[in-house]
């Protein structure tokens, strides 16, 4: 049986006053496994909804398959539900099948020349065989040691499990059903580096059509046939061809050819400013008639004069026609580019400018996602101290025998001036400890040494602003200060939209605070910077350009993630922490 499309005409959705989707059409074929991508707030959970008619669009339609499953951010049962419930209902259609081909099998028997009959069976087996229905309790186990819930009690109910293993039951249940087309939003949340990659060898082994909205970059080059990038372009959503690794070829393929064309426009516009100023009236060299040319020298003056006007009318309107139609600047790529300076601040250079900046203060607005302070201001616990040795090679932190009860143990750890340090490690094993350690905000067993003045930035997971009614352009100002803010322009950053930077920070997304936590970092770039996490609620173009920043900027650098495209490429130490 021909697997079933999954097709949207012309969708538009508006949410909230803002038009979310205008005009979106997706075709996803049979075998095909489709990528939506963008920052946050383009549209790919929306799109998702109304896919799976979770949501009904302004306008536009869509026909999907009867047989679509869509993983919700919670499964649809009540808290009371018991797990072998929930494998019953994702194990129901198997079960259908074979009792109903049982059924037609007897009927058979009975009329084996039935053509009506032997239809029925014939289609009911196909069915069977697509679903690969005398495998579903063997899948389902396989399914769920896979995804880690193996272990599970099925007498348990879902009130009983974390959030994380109610996500792995739910995408579990839809793995056993294998539906013609699926939807996943964030599917690999929750999962693990061995369960990301089981769920990618399942999805690529589905017949049928796969829309997915994620952030995964290892995922979604692993999985996808084809990414539709949503952010806002002038002919509106891009489809690419192939996976990740393509698409982010083709990005930068694509903004080398706009920065080359931005470049050669600019070059062209400044030569026709100057050939309408003084180019197009050099003409000739400025002279006298002579004696045998005075009787036509008035005629050949106008014919210059003639010939200077057409030049002039001729690079004006080329000018105008070139101002009206030119390509604007490139977007400029996240970049950390500042170096230690003399003195106690810092040189951050801003579009081939530099301007000192003072040493990083606490946050005056209580930023709890984004900390750049000194170690004199930072709570110092009573085991911490400043290390005496300031040469170059010293590093900037120094632990020895380091342990928080039940969290973290280190026997000894040191950040060089320069380092890039990735840490890795289980849930659970003190990976965020450890770097509220470094940034001297948690107190430890042990000895931690520190540099003198070593200012420290520290991005945490969740970021909370003590004034959550002041805009985020207002609490950029008040951290950094009227002067460096103006040198450093939030709009310039490229983390927040313009439509953003005005509304109060307790109406901004997670994504969108972190990004302002990750602005007043990049704005003033501390000696190390510390950052938890760091791709969590980034679109994928965003953490590349993040990855890219980390290169040759700021210091000292420690990085504590589970993001696995991030760790594959890494090009400095790493550490790996074990629970304690």
């Amino acid at each position: 049986m021909p697997q079933p499309a999954l097709l949207a005409h012309d969708l538009v959705r508006t949410l909230g006053g803002r038009r979310v989707l205008d005009g979106i059409s997706l075709t996803a074929s049979p075998g095909r496994r489709i990528g939506l991508i963008g920052e946050n707030g383009a549209g790919k959970s929306t799109l998702l909804r109304l896919l799976a008619g979770a949501d009904e669009p302004d306008s536009g339609s869509v026909t999907r398959p009867a047989d679509l499953g869509f993983l919700h951010q919670e499964l649809p049962y009540e808290s009371g539900t018991r797990i072998t419930a929930v494998l019953d209902e994702a194990l129901r259609e198997a079960r259908e099948d074979l009792a109903e081909l049982e059924r037609l099998g007897a009927e058979l028997a009975l009329s084996p020349q039935d053509p009506a009959l032997l239809g029925t069976y014939g289609r009911r087996l196909e069915q069977a065989e697509e679903r690969e229905s005398w495998d579903a309790d063997r899948r389902a186990a396989l399914v769920l040691d896979g995804l880690g819930l193996g272990g599970l009690d099925h007498g348990r109910t879902l009130g009983s499990l974390s959030g994380g293993q109610r996500g792995r039951l739910a995408l579990a249940a839809l793995l056993v059903r294998r539906p013609s087309a699926l939807l996943l939003d964030e599917p690999t949340n929750h999962l693990d580096d061995s369960a990301a990659a089981f769920l990618e060898e399942q999805l690529r082994a589905l017949p049928g059509a796969v829309v997915v909205a994620g952030h995964d970059r290892a995922f979604l080059d692993a999985v996808c046939t084809d990414l539709v990038d949503l952010d806002p372009a002038v002919d509106g959503p891009v489809r690419f061809g192939g996976a990740y690794s393509a698409y982010a070829a083709e990005k930068r393929a694509e903004r080398a050819r706009w920065e080359q064309q931005f470049a050669e426009e600019q070059e062209e516009l400044e030569r026709l400013r100057h050939a309408t100023g003084v180019t197009a009236r050099r003409v000739a060299p400025d002279r006298g008639p002579r004696d045998n040319e005075k009787m036509g020298y008035g005629h050949r003056a106008g014919r210059v004069q003639s010939q200077i006007a057409r030049r002039v009318r001729n690079a004006a309107r080329r000018l105008e026609e070139l101002e009206r139609t030119q390509v604007g600047r490139p977007p400029r790529p996240l970049r950390f580019l500042g170096g230690e300076s003399v003195g106690a601040g810092l040189v951050v250079q801003v579009d081939g400018e530099q301007g000192e900046q003072r040493a990083p203060t606490a946050g005056r607005e209580g930023a709890a996602g984004a900390r750049a302070e000194s170690a004199a201001e930072s709570a110092n616990p009573a085991n911490s101290s400043s290390s005496p040795d300031n040469s170059p090679g010293a590093p900037l932190v120094s632990l020895t025998a380091v342990r928080v009860p039940g969290r973290l143990a280190v026997v000894g750890l040191d950040v060089g001036v320069t380092d890039r340090l990735l840490v890795t490690g289980g849930n659970g094993t003190g990976k965020s400890t450890l770097l509220a350690v470094l940034a001297g905000q948690l107190a430890a067993e042990g000895e931690v040494r520190r540099r003198p003045g070593l200012t420290v930035g520290l991005l945490t997971q969740d970021t909370v602003f003590e004034r959550p009614d002041r805009s985020a352009q207002d609490i950029y100002v008040r951290e950094l200060g009227l002067r460096r803010a103006e040198e450093v322009p939030l709009s310039s950053l490229g983390l927040l939209a313009a439509a953003d930077l005005g509304r109060p920070v307790g109406r901004l997304s997670v994504g969108q605070r972190r990004r302002l936590a990750l602005a007043l970092l990049v704005a003033r770039p501390p000696r190390l910077l510390l950052l938890d996490e760091p791709t969590n609620h980034l679109s994928p173009v965003l953490c590349d350009e993040l990855e890219e920043a980390l290169g040759p900027g700021p210091g000292a650098v420690v990085v504590a993630s589970h993001d696995r495209w991030l760790r594959r490429r890494w090009q400095g130490r790493e550490v790996r922490l074990t629970a304690e």
